[in-house]
């Protein structure tokens, strides 16, 4: 496992955008896969896409797809999401999390970071 931090969220209106970013804690960790999910108040936490360590390739949820982006940086062990035209609906905390090289799961999370889109 790894110590994960999540920062960037805030306050935005609807149609903005914002990069929130993941550092991690280890720079020998062997990661395989970096993900974002979010949790909105009263629901169940939902998976928002993920980024594979090795290679890039990206995969996302439908309701964020052409609107939100991860992007890694391998020297500085970040990842970013890129969060664009905001919707209200995209309100939620929003959680990093990797999964290790060999594990059946995410194994690592971060403590979450608010996003809050409203006018």
């Amino acid at each position: 496992q790894e110590h994960l931090a999540e920062s960037g969220g805030g306050l935005v209106q609807p149609g903005g955008s914002l990069r929130l970013s993941c550092t991690t804690s280890d720079p020998t960790f062997s990661r395989y896969t970096m993900a974002w999910f979010r949790q909105a108040p009263g629901k169940e936490r939902e998976f928002v896409g993920h980024i594979r360590w090795s290679g890039g390739s990206t995969y996302y949820a439908d309701s964020v797809m052409g609107r939100f982006t991860i992007s890694r940086n391998i020297r500085a062990n970040i990842v970013y999401l890129q969060m664009n035209n905001l919707r209200s609906e995209d309100t939620a905390v929003y959680y990093c999390a990797s999964q290790g090289v060999g594990a059946s799961n995410y194994n690592s999370w971060g403590q979450g970071t608010q996003v809050t889109v409203s006018s």
